[in-house]
């Protein structure tokens, strides 16, 4: 997967020392991540969702948000070892720019990462409303499962729509349907804006809108009904989170249709930088499907009882697991 021919565009310094040690580094973080980050992440989102809908009467609004993202979360990891293990510089046929494997796994690609950014742009937005206006139930756990739905439904359609766009990029010109949308970069130009900017602008005005709150001591600030301020912390850790490993990857998409919109031959050392630092993104944008449920299962004080009322459940062989009576003080407390 990694090469470092980017350096001169020619591929001649595949040997020197520096090159060498760069792609091992590289190699052994992608192994790193595809042994340790993929299972954690298929474990962890797999915990979150289970554990929030075996307690759905205790779920809260943050908690709504989380499964979503823990959903996203799961096809992310199970699309990581497809991606991450692909052939050096994609020049596999069925792994190509335009193959069929390439163009269908796009698909959940893209949607998952429009769910997880809009559920934590989203997710700023009804905890501002929750802080600022408590008991109000205009960001309640009913309103919020149908906010998700929406959020599943229009990353389908703007998936769909930027599809289309990459696919008639790799069709023939005699498919009159498609002569007037070969453009990729307008795939990817519409994944920049709707699937980052827009969140991170919302998600953005949310936390100056925080800010201005925390900074105001009203007695609301006694009222039982807010959220607990560990939600805070979590909110806030959240955000810097998924922005943080999902900018590069946006970036990088909108660097690629800069450098192609120019109507211009791109030069080889660009173009390999360019392919370098979109397997280097997309290495980023996956380990979001493992960092986020690990932040929700340290950060939430709830969870830990979630899971004890969820593996009191569980069976142990024939019977069931006897109850630890400590264990079930701490979670009526």
């Amino acid at each position: 997967m990694w090469g470092c021919g980017w350096f001169n565009g020619t591929g001649l310094v595949e040997e020197l020392p520096a090159c060498q040690d760069l792609q091992l580094g590289l190699s052994l973080l992608s192994l790193l991540g595809l042994v340790v980050g993929v299972p954690v992440g298929l474990c962890y989102n797999a915990l979150l969702v289970l554990v929030n809908l075996h307690s759905k009467a205790s779920m809260t609004m943050p908690d709504v948000y989380f499964v979503n993202m823990a959903v996203a979360g799961l096809v992310l990891s199970a699309l990581a070892p497809v991606h991450l293990l692909g052939p050096p510089s994609s020049q596999w046929a069925l792994w190509s720019a335009g193959g069929e494997v390439h163009v269908a796994l796009q698909i959940p690609f893209n949607v998952s990462s429009l769910v997880a950014m809009y559920s934590t742009a989203l997710l700023s937005l009804d905890h501002y409303i929750e802080r600022a206006l408590p008991r109000t139930y205009m960001a309640s756990v009913y309103n919020t499962r149908h906010v998700c739905g929406f959020v599943w439904g229009g990353a389908l359609l703007t998936s769909f729509s930027s599809l289309l766009f990459y696919i008639c990029s790799h069709v023939s010109t005699h498919a009159l349907e498609c002569a007037k949308m070969q453009n990729a970069e307008a795939a990817n130009a519409t994944l920049v804006f709707i699937g980052y900017v827009v969140p991170a602008l919302a998600a953005l005005y949310a936390l100056v809108l925080l800010s201005r709150v925390r900074r105001e001591d009203t007695p609301l600030d006694r009222d039982t009904g807010r959220l607990e301020p560990s939600a805070h912390r979590l909110l806030v850790a959240t955000v810097c989170t998924q922005f943080g490993l999902w900018t590069p990857h946006y970036l990088v998409l909108l660097g690629h249709t800069v450098l192609v919109s120019r109507g211009q031959p791109v030069d080889a050392h660009y173009l390999g930088l360019l392919h370098f630092a979109k397997d280097l993104s997309k290495l980023l944008a996956f380990s979001s499907s493992f960092v986020t449920p690990l932040l929700y299962r340290y950060m939430n004080q709830s969870f830990p009882g979630k899971l004890r009322r969820l593996m009191k459940k569980l069976p142990c062989g024939d019977r069931h697991c006897s109850p630890d009576h400590m264990g079930v003080q701490q979670v009526l407390a």
